[in-house]
């Protein structure tokens, strides 16, 4: 009974976050975790999480455009793995169509809460702070019932009746899904990397790939290798440390220093 609790929880504080972005408890590594960690099977949540963090990596909300909810998938294709006998290769298949169908769930919350929007402007105009905060966190609640409800479902179904219904799958399905996940890390990939890059960072991109070719260094080492780097652009590069002034050139650090400066 704990471990149903402690799972609805964390899925509740998943839905939520997939608003809120304030502790990251959607994404797929931490949601992931904190199921393997409550349900006593961490080593299978991390594995999973960082998985589908993967293939998450480039989901975003642009404009009017929603994207797959990260959170419903992370949360159900866990207890899936933790709780139901299924493999990890078995979960990450399943993210796909599961972050679907929450991608559907997010877009009736949304669309109910236009009315709450509503709702809390009336209470704006007749003064009433408590009104507004009501209606907001009716709003935030509906999120994460949005992920809770479902995981409960899941939670409930007997293990049986899933290891069932993941045996009725078709290899051509579940491999097809396993494929169309890593064109979709691909893809992630491709759009964070057009979100960074610049004249000025593509050096860097080439040499993480000349590095990955070494393989004597492990992900450890390339990360500190990468952390290095990060650390001598932000010494050496003048924006970051003031030193654009190329001899005549105004400062990029305190405006003040260029006119104490003329002085």
């Amino acid at each position: 009974m704990i471990t149903l609790i402690l799972v609805v929880l964390v899925a509740f504080l998943a839905g939520m976050e997939g608003i809120l972005d304030e502790f990251q408890f959607h994404q797929p590594i931490v949601a992931c975790t904190l199921i393997g960690l409550v349900t006593g099977h961490l080593t299978e949540g991390i594995m999973l999480g960082g998985s589908l963090q993967m293939i998450a990596l480039g989901w975003m909300n642009i404009g009017a455009a929603v994207a797959p909810d990260a959170a419903l998938a992370s949360v159900a294709a866990a207890i899936l793995v933790t709780m139901k006998g299924a493999t990890v290769e078995e979960g990450i298949a399943l993210a796909i169509p599961l972050a679907v169908a929450g991608q559907v769930l997010t877009i009736f919350v949304r669309s109910i809460t236009v009315g709450l929007a509503h709702g809390a402007d009336k209470k704006a105009q007749e003064g009433s702070f408590k009104g507004v905060e009501m209606f907001h966190l009716i709003a935030l609640a509906l999120q994460g019932l949005r992920i809770a409800i479902p995981a409960a479902i899941v939670v409930s179904v007997s293990p049986e009746i899933v290891t069932s219904a993941l045996h009725a799958i078709p290899d051509v399905i579940t491999g097809g899904l396993a494929v169309a996940g890593g064109f979709i890390v691909a893809v992630g990939y491709a759009m964070v990397i057009n979100m960074m890059a610049t004249s000025k960072l593509w050096p860097f991109f080439f040499i993480g790939f000349a590095l990955a070719a070494v393989s004597q260094l492990n992900l450890i080492a390339m990360g500190l290798i990468g952390l290095a780097l990060a650390l001598i652009y932000i010494q050496l590069a003048p924006e970051f440390n003031g030193g654009g002034r190329g001899g005549s050139g105004p400062s990029q650090g305190d405006p003040l220093d260029d006119i104490l400066n003329d002085y």
